[in-house]
């Protein structure tokens, strides 16, 4: 199926969830944010969030500076 992934179209396996998405990705879980078409996702949720096709996805990685 095909998901549009921080304005990149990509194509992943069906029934995945979003935890399943970060470490296929190789994106570390740790100091990102998922939003799922438009909704911020809670990572405690990220296992029971299933990825549908043309889902619109955006993850944010946050960033540490002084």
């Amino acid at each position: 199926m095909n998901i549009l992934l921080n304005g990149e179209t990509r194509d992943v396996p069906d029934e995945i969830n979003l935890d399943q998405l970060l470490e296929q990705l190789s994106l570390p879980s740790q100091r990102v944010a998922v939003e799922l078409n438009k909704t911020v996702v809670r990572r405690a949720d990220w296992t029971t969030t299933k990825v549908c096709d043309s889902d619109t996805i955006e993850v944010i990685h946050f960033v540490g500076g002084g």
